[in-house]
C-alpha cells in the first residue's frame, strides 16, 4: 500500500434532493477526509433521516490506518442504513468490507454495505434500501 498523499486528495462531499449522500475522494484517503465524513453521517442520523452513502470509489488511493481507525470510530456509533460503492478497486472492496465488520461487532448491528460496478447499479441498490426502511423490512436482504 503507498505512503498516503493527503496534499493531492480531493474530497467532494453532498447531499442530494433524495436523501443520499454522495461522496467522491479522488487519492488517498487521509485521517481528516474519514473524520469528515463520518461527521455528515452524524449529522444525518441526528437529523432523524435515513442515512444512505452512495460512494465514488473509482479515483480512490489508499487508505492510510489511521484514516481506517477514524472510520471505525466515528462509523460504529453511527447508524448507517446503507452504503453502496461503485469502481472500488479490490483492496478496497476488502478495506471496506473489514471496516464494516468490525463496525457490527462493535455496534451490534448490521450495516448494509455493497459493491458495483457502476453508479446506477449502485444508486438504485442504495434506493431499493431506503423503499425497505420505510416498509419497515430489514436492508441488505
Amino acid at each position: 500500500m503507498s505512503d498516503p498523499r493527503p496534499e493531492g486528495a480531493r474530497l467532494d462531499l453532498r447531499e442530494e434532493p433524495d436523501g443520499v449522500l454522495f461522496i467522491t475522494v479522488v487519492g488517498d484517503i487521509s485521517e481528516q477526509m474519514a473524520r469528515t465524513i463520518t461527521a455528515a453521517c452524524q449529522r444525518l442520523r441526528d437529523s432523524g433521516r435515513d442515512v444512505l452513502v452512495l460512494s465514488d470509489a473509482r479515483g480512490n488511493g489508499a487508505i492510510s490506518p489511521p484514516a481506517r481507525k477514524a472510520f471505525a470510530e466515528g462509523l460504529s456509533s453511527a447508524r448507517l442504513d446503507a452504503v453502496a460503492l461503485f469502481g472500488a478497486s479490490f483492496s478496497l472492496r476488502v478495506i471496506g468490507t473489514l471496516i464494516f465488520k468490525s463496525m457490527n461487532l462493535l455496534a451490534q448491528r448490521s450495516h448494509a454495505i455493497a459493491f458495483f460496478n457502476t453508479e446506477g447499479e449502485a444508486r438504485a441498490w442504495l434506493l431499493a434500501q431506503r423503499d425497505e426502511l420505510r416498509t419497515g423490512r430489514q436492508p441488505g436482504a
